[in-house]
């Protein structure tokens, strides 16, 4: 069961006890992402949760790391298109160490600007990490496509000029608009005691915030777009990209049926047909990534530039077939089993149970309890799947991006 509280200075709270545990984890969540930036502040959300973590006016980064080190705990953040998140996970008895430190944390950062310039250069050896990914950056360029050149389509790490230009004062003026108290949730799940949400109000409530919420920009799908870049690699890394759904669909319940089948771990038909039957990629799977008003169903592959043609045509082939033919009644009662178990199993983490529960009270979805989700998971049928399956596999809205020896990959899809 689920409790909902509202401290002084209106942070929200959702909390679930699990009394038979030892642990507990804590998350506090902050509405702030990549998608909420400026071209010329591309990065700052990402670039302050990793400040956040340089030390405080009373802790030094080495006092922060071993105070929960100490006690056998985990600190640690990341931060999306959306939202950042800082968490930590201990024992139930160190519930005050892991509240005064994400407090502290949170409500007095140091951002100097000699820590600054370090993790400046952190941040951008982070880029070229990425840069030298390609199984990483061709997602990057894929978000590119679909949104262009919006806060949606650049990078959450954002680019060298942007975080050189990111000063202590602009970013102070970023978390005053961002880090308030109607744009900020906390979530628990663990064992606690009655104490807890006096604990919390200490803490956290005392500290006056504003109340506004920061504006949300559109991110309107640009269809039909596709960007190659060259890279003189072994392998080509492709990104087949379709508008999707967005966070507030319930029919996602649908869609993770189809993919269970579609692309979805090693039993999918995409993983058995094109790597285990014919050995023509090492990795191959498909997914969706749902955001505020907008979402992305993507397929990716990696293969060498002489099976392009050939692991293209046999993407084009499983998608023109399970459009066709959808998906029979007991695929989808086989896929409706796994995906409770996964579910279930999943939801022995309470790191899992805190990042569900926050996820979904922060973007103002409902949070629903075990047996509501297996009910809407058992509620799935062919009508439903096969109505999902039209929605993301749409070729009017496919973009395709390209990383590796490949210079043209216009018309490589034959999906109609």
């Amino acid at each position: 069961m689920y409790q909902y509280k509202t401290l002084s200075n209106g942070i929200r709270v959702v909390a679930e006890k699990i009394t038979y545990l030892k642990s507990i984890s804590i998350g506090v969540w902050v509405g702030n992402g990549s998608r909420y930036e400026n071209k010329n502040e591309n990065g700052i959300s990402h670039f302050i949760e990793h400040m956040l973590f340089k030390g405080t006016q009373i802790r030094t980064a080495a006092q922060i790391a071993h105070e929960i080190d100490s006690v056998g705990g985990q600190l640690d953040a990341f931060t999306t298109r959306e939202y950042t998140c800082f968490y930590t996970k201990t024992l139930d008895e160190h519930i005050p160490i892991a509240l005064d430190v994400l407090s502290d944390m949170m409500y007095n950062p140091r951002l100097d600007e000699s820590d600054m310039s370090l993790e400046r250069q952190v941040i951008k050896e982070e880029i070229r990490m990425y840069e030298d990914s390609p199984e990483d950056l061709v997602y990057d360029l894929s978000s590119y496509a679909v949104w262009g050149d919006t806060p949606m389509g650049r990078t959450i790490l954002g680019t060298y000029e942007s975080l050189d230009g990111i000063t202590p004062d602009i970013m102070r003026s970023f978390m005053n608009n961002h880090y308030t108290s109607a744009n900020t949730i906390i979530s628990v799940s663990g064992n606690f005691d009655d104490t807890f949400f006096d604990l919390l109000e200490k803490y956290f409530g005392t500290r006056k915030m504003p109340d506004t919420l920061p504006p949300l920009p559109d991110a309107p799908y640009l269809a039909g777009r596709n960007i190659v870049k060259s890279k003189d690699i072994e392998q080509i890394q492709l990104v087949a990209t379709f508008k999707g759904i967005d966070v507030m669909d319930e029919s996602v319940y649908d869609l993770l049926v189809f993919n269970n089948i579609f692309g979805s771990g090693m039993s999918s038909r995409l993983f058995q047909n094109i790597r285990e039957k014919r050995g023509l990629v090492y990795s191959i799977n498909a997914g969706h990534s749902a955001y505020i008003g907008t979402g992305v169903f993507d397929i990716a592959a990696g293969m060498s530039p002489s099976g392009l043609k050939e692991v293209t045509s046999l993407i084009s082939q499983e998608i023109r077939t399970v459009k066709r033919d959808k998906l029979t009644a007991d695929e989808i009662s086989k896929a409706k089993e796994q995906l409770k178990g996964n579910y279930i199993l999943s939801g022995e983490s309470t790191g899992a149970r805190m990042q569900g529960a926050g996820r979904s009270l922060l973007l103002g979805k409902p949070i629903h309890t075990q047996e509501e989700v297996i009910k809407k998971i058992e509620a799935v049928n062919i009508d439903s799947v096969g109505d999902i399956i039209d929605r993301v596999l749409d070729s009017s809205t496919l973009c395709v991006s390209a990383v590796g020896p490949v210079d043209n990959i216009d018309g490589i899809f034959d999906i109609n």
